[in-house]
């Protein structure tokens, strides 16, 4: 009969070398290889631990653990990709700059022959790493062309970067990573890298807060966008433009137009301009919402603040006061702006004859047009279909359509023949 042994661990110091011989089953068998059978040259030691069982069932679990342990291990080995990559992929890297390090192209080829059923990248990035030793420089130079590329692995390897000494990570560069998050309305992952940037002992800067503030008004977020402000406050540093205009921009988004303004006059009281694009947003705001005092004490501002209007700035009045249907005041606007120099536009000239449609005041519209002539100003599109669609509705546009065709055709035939 075929002898076997196995050994038993009572304890660390401590193990029992067994000899047995399989019989017929019986109840003790059940206990697998137990201490049942008589052991040859046993010396028993004094110890406080108890025999552990070591059954069959055990030891074929634990093999299965270790094979499992195994296949989970990574087996990445860094192999030179070049004669596997495919057309596209060599394209890639062809385009890559030729400034750009050996070792940056060497982790670049990777990359982008990267797949994740044949290893992991951090896997990838961790043997770039280990054999070519790069510096801070290498990775803003590997982020900076993957950012560029739009490749989908650009937030893993940033991600992987801020844990790596050699990258030397700072406060931008989390940053960077925020915003970027931001930018794509991931929030959760925001929050996160803000928590992992003061896990790892960097304090919130202006820089940094303002960029939540700029994710959370786009998100809808006010309620968080207005604590992030109050804590930018209690930095105690002057506030720049950059983070008054993002506060500013979230009350837009939520619709509290007035507590925007509010900031704008606190920014008044600091000696702080706010951006012209802040200036126009909040215009556009009250002028799509027909608010024609919000409309124009911004419109004012915006004047106060240095900066002249343009015929877009003017046209938003317009159009705030053809949405609260006063079409008078829209074509007093319309000249403020022809007497400030500017050529109006055809979408401004619409605007005052959209006016005049919403009163129904045709004659006065023609009028208008009658004086634009005079003036030189020819109707456009978008002029024209305005008044397209207010003859359909009238129920004359094929009156129009043959005064039109006849002034046409008498103005061919009047024409003078150019010296």
């Amino acid at each position: 009969m075929a002898t076997c042994a196995i050994k038993i661990f009572l304890s660390p110091s401590l193990c029992y070398s067994l000899k047995y011989e399989p019989t017929n089953p019986n109840y003790s068998q059940f206990l697998g290889y137990s201490l049942l059978s008589k052991p040859t040259n046993f010396m028993p030691l004094k110890s406080h631990y108890h025999p552990i069982v070591a059954t069959s069932e055990h030891v074929e679990i634990e093999v299965k653990v270790k094979e499992e342990e195994e296949e989970e291990k990574p087996r990445f080995r860094w192999t030179e990709v070049g004669p596997y990559l495919t057309e596209a992929q060599k394209k890639a890297v062809s385009d890559l700059p030729r400034r750009m390090t050996k070792r940056c192209k060497a982790v670049m080829r990777q990359i982008i022959y990267f797949s994740d059923q044949k290893a992991m990248l951090s896997d990838v990035l961790s043997a770039w790493v280990s054999i070519m030793k790069p510096r801070r420089s290498d990775w803003l130079s590997v982020l900076r062309e993957l950012k560029s590329m739009q490749h989908p692995f650009y937030v893993q390897v940033a991600e992987f970067a801020l844990l790596e000494e050699s990258y030397e990570a700072n406060v931008r560069d989390y940053t960077k990573l925020i915003h970027y998050y931001g930018k794509q309305n991931h929030l959760q992952e925001a929050e996160s890298t803000l928590l992992a940037m003061k896990r790892a002992g960097f304090e919130c800067d202006q820089v940094t807060l303002t960029a939540m503030i700029v994710m959370y008004g786009k998100a809808g977020n006010l309620r968080l966008a207005e604590e992030t402000f109050e804590e930018l406050k209690l930095l105690g540093e002057p506030l720049d433009k950059r983070s008054y205009g993002s506060m500013i921009m979230a009350y837009i988004r939520a619709g509290k137009l007035e507590e925007g303004e509010t900031i704008l006059r606190e920014m008044d009281s600091q000696e702080t301009r706010a951006g012209t694009e802040v200036y126009k947003a909040l215009l556009r705001a009250y002028s799509l919402a027909g608010d024609t005092e919000g409309a124009q004490r911004v419109f004012d501002a915006i004047q106060f603040a240095g900066i002249p209007p343009d015929v877009r700035l003017c046209g938003l009045l317009i159009n705030a006061y053809r949405m609260a249907g006063q079409s008078e005041k829209a074509r007093i606007a319309f000249g403020n702006m022809c007497r400030a120099g500017l050529q109006p536009s055809d979408k401004c000239v619409a605007l005052v004859l959209a006016a005049y449609e919403q009163e129904n005041k045709l004659d006065t519209a023609l009028e208008f047009l009658v004086v634009l002539e005079s003036e030189g100003v020819m109707i456009g599109k978008e002029a024209s279909e305005v008044l397209v669609g207010w003859f359909r509705r009238l129920g004359v546009v094929k009156d129009v359509e043959l005064i039109l065709s006849e002034f046409a055709a008498w103005e061919t035939n009047n024409k003078l023949p150019a010296a």
